[in-house]
């Protein structure tokens, strides 16, 4: 960031812990929705996720903990894809590159 006195480019070292503190409002609420997500779930498609696990992908998922917080938080398996920062992107490319296959994508 920057010295809001000098203006000049400040680096601080800040402990992951500092924003674990700072975001946990935050995770709290998103394990809320992965529990309402999966008290919806029909149980053929739960014992599948239960099974497989829930991949998570984008930078939230690089987050130190996250995946095994969500893991302990709802008993299921949580996993980070290869590459999460481009694994949203490459999906869609895999999803508009088969579009007759998967028409339910344009609703």
């Amino acid at each position: 960031g920057r010295n809001i006195l000098t203006g000049l480019p400040l680096e601080a070292a800040i402990d992951y812990r500092e924003i674990a503190m700072c975001i946990d409002k935050t995770v709290v609420k998103i394990e809320g929705e992965i529990l309402k997500v999966l008290q919806r779930t029909p149980p053929e498609l739960y014992s599948n996720i239960v099974k497989n696990g829930v991949w998570l992908a984008g930078g939230g998922s690089l987050l130190r903990g996250i995946a095994k917080r969500f893991g302990d938080k709802v008993n299921i398996p949580f996993h980070v894809a290869e590459d999460p920062l481009k694994a949203v992107a490459r999906g869609t490319c895999l999803a508009l590159s088969g579009i007759d296959r998967y028409p339910f994508l344009m609703r």
